[in-house]
């Protein structure tokens, strides 16, 4: 996987487009000018989370000894799973907070952009190739910076696009994030036979 593959699954991960109604919803009781100062300081925190996961996952993995295959697999099991939930959405709220609350940590920076998903994928990359860690950090920062960039602009966005259009645009990532996940999929299985049992 090159280092622009890498960055698109991750950004389709994250899939900001998906959470800006639950951001937006979050926030809205807090004033604006607060607002962005919580959002940076909330996605702040996810980049250092999964900068974090990037460069200990493969510690992890080592521990465990799973295998470079076993990962791929899972891997692609876990995205093609996020993908079916991106293009059929489930009901029910994510938030959890009072509606004076202001959020720390929780729900904004995990799970809602440093989530399980986004998490067990940084995990997957550094096992596929530990030598090219620069890569897949340079991936995962272009990725978090669009997320953030829409984030931060997210009531203009809502604005421009209609409840419809993030429907429809978030679906869209889904059907493209299930061809990613089915291609690492198969290549872990091709991986494991190829090597032998």
């Amino acid at each position: 996987m090159d280092i622009w593959s890498a960055a698109i699954m991750l950004f389709l991960i994250m899939d900001p487009l998906g959470n800006l109604p639950v951001f937006m919803s979050v926030l809205k009781t807090i004033e604006p000018k607060r607002r962005r100062i919580v959002l940076a300081r909330e996605l702040l925190f996810s980049l250092a989370i999964m900068l974090l996961f990037l460069f200990s996952g493969q510690a992890v993995l080592d521990f465990l000894s799973v295998r470079q295959e076993t990962v791929s697999i899972a891997g692609g099991i876990i995205l093609f799973l996020i993908a079916i939930r991106m293009i059929f959405p489930q009901p029910g709220g994510v938030t959890g907070l009072d509606g004076e609350q202001e959020p720390f940590l929780v729900p904004l920076a995990i799970p809602m952009v440093a989530g399980p998903s986004i998490l067990a994928a940084l995990i997957l990359l550094a096992n596929q190739d530990p030598a090219r860690m620069t890569d897949w950090t340079i991936a995962l920062l272009s990725a978090w910076f669009i997320s953030a960039t829409i984030l931060m602009f997210s009531t203009a966005l809502h604005r421009i696009l209609g409840e419809r259009g993030l429907i429809a645009v978030e679906r869209l990532m889904g059907m493209i994030l299930i061809m990613i996940a089915i291609q690492m999929f198969l290549d872990g299985v091709g991986n494991y036979f190829s090597h032998g049992v």
